[in-house]
């Protein structure tokens, strides 16, 4: 029996989407989630294996959830609304007396009940029961079954609650030991996807497919930047927001007057040099006019307006700050530079294509050639 399973493992690893892998796929969504920050130095044996990492997300869901029922699960207050013999909360006065209930020697009341049934549990129940449909190991599907029947005697029921996510909790001092166990079970849900091409998942339309891998790959980059680049030296955000340095304004120009948000800023520490990445999910040239291949002018302009606009002549790294399109592939790689107005512009890609660990040096690669050629222009080197 191990064999088989093994071997229906095997098959799911290597089908594809589009042309990228769903091993790779897996490494991407292992970057993008909030599980990633929590490896430690387990993670880059998981780069190295990307087939082990749903293994590794059942155990660490297994690990946190029994961890938390030998402490007791998070309660939470539910709203309800029951017909009883003695106020509790709020009267709901027509439906008592639409039924006449006081006749009864009952009342219907509206009120929160303390329960360890809150949606957070369900969620990761349901996580337990999805792990156990990706061909992990027979042990551990096992162990996850028993802690699903575990939960359910405890009161947990089976309904995954609907448009819940770990994304959207809020932890306080009380429960922050929950947001490992969410976080794993955000990335055992997200898992599941690219693995169902003949279950329940189906992309609507290759523009869909397309999005939802645009999204994946942006987030992968910056999760993966964030996790892997010592913090003392470096700080990566994600989604920041720029302002236009704006001398003078009419009186409707901030209704209609775009923003700009980029996708990833990598700043060091000891330097101030800043790297603006932002990422792309299509080649990096296309056909041009007059030849075979041409970078894509627009996306040169929106570069160039990011850091541009952000220049502040009191504050000289700024006039050198370093830019980069970001492109999957899955044949050759592109690395060129060009220098316009002091500001190096880098285009590049990354080959989903290759084993996990070659995309790991790559990405990593990638932001010590910009900040290290930008010392080189500065007579460091």
């Amino acid at each position: 029996m191990p064999a088989v399973v093994e071997t229906q493992s095997q098959i799911i690893l290597t089908r594809r989407l589009g042309k990228i892998p769903v091993r790779n796929l897996w490494l991407l969504m292992l970057y993008a989630s909030d599980l990633y920050r929590h490896f430690g130095t387990n993670k880059v044996d998981v780069e190295d294996n990307p087939e082990d990492i749903a293994d590794l997300v059942a155990e660490i869901l297994y690990h946190q959830v029994e961890e938390r029922m030998m402490r007791n699960l998070s309660y939470g207050y539910e709203s309800k609304v029951a017909v009883i013999n003695r106020v509790r909360g709020r009267i709901d006065t027509l439906t008592t007396e639409r039924h006449r209930l006081l006749e009864k020697g009952k009342v219907c009341c509206r009120f929160d009940e303390l329960t360890i049934d809150t949606p957070r549990n369900r969620y990761v129940r349901s996580a337990l029961e999805c792990l156990t449909k990706l061909n992990i190991r027979p042990t551990l599907a096992h162990k996850c079954r028993a802690l699903m029947f575990s939960l359910e005697r405890l009161g947990v029921t089976k309904a995954k609650p609907i448009n819940y996510s770990g994304k959207s909790e809020r932890f306080g001092r009380h429960d922050i030991s929950d947001q490992k166990m969410v976080a794993a079970a955000d990335l055992a849900f997200t898992l599941a996807l690219p693995t169902e091409f003949d279950g329940q998942f189906h992309l609507a339309s290759p523009d869909n497919q397309k999005e939802w891998l645009r999204k994946l790959f942006e987030k992968a980059v910056a999760g993966f930047y964030a996790g892997a680049l010592d913090k003392r030296e470096w700080r990566v955000l994600a989604g920041k927001q720029f302002n236009w340095q704006i001398s003078d304004k009419s009186s409707g120009i901030d209704e209609i007057l775009p923003s700009m948000k980029t996708d990833i800023i990598i700043d060091n520490r000891v330097s101030g040099e800043r790297l603006v990445i932002d990422t792309k999910f299509n080649s990096v040239t296309a056909k041009g006019w007059h030849r075979e291949e041409t970078l894509r002018s627009g996306y040169i302009y929106q570069m160039y307006a990011y850091l541009r606009s952000q220049e502040i002549t009191t504050e000289p790294k700024s006039l050198k700050s370093i830019g980069m399109l970001l492109h999957p592939t899955i044949d050759k790689e592109v690395t060129e530079r060009v220098t316009i107005q002091n500001h190096p512009i880098w285009f590049c890609t990354v080959n989903l294509g290759e084993p996990a660990k070659s995309i790991r040096e790559r990405l990593l690669l990638l932001t010590q050639m910009a900040f290290r050629k930008t010392e080189k222009d500065q007579g460091q080197y």
